[in-house]
């Protein structure tokens, strides 16, 4: 908190900690949201009928299209 706290334009209003709770629930529904897409779009890459070797330029390719399109999908991005 001592890094927003030297910002001018940040005010923080109420305690603390509880600002430091609310940043980590934050984050974490971020990061849970993010394994979720991450899964489902290995999910589907492995769903091929043809296996895409991962690492593949191809399987690179198929991977930020289909992250792209989840995320449209959920409005992320």
């Amino acid at each position: 908190m001592s890094g927003i706290k030297g910002i001018p334009q940040a005010t923080l209003i109420g305690d603390s900690a509880q600002a430091l709770r609310e940043v980590k629930r934050v984050l974490a529904e971020h990061m849970k949201a993010e394994e979720e897409l991450v899964q489902k779009v290995r999910s589907r890459l492995q769903s091929y009928a043809r296996q895409i070797p991962e690492g593949s330029q191809e399987w690179d390719v198929l991977y930020h299209k289909t992250y792209e399109e989840e995320l449209r999908k959920r409005k992320l991005g």
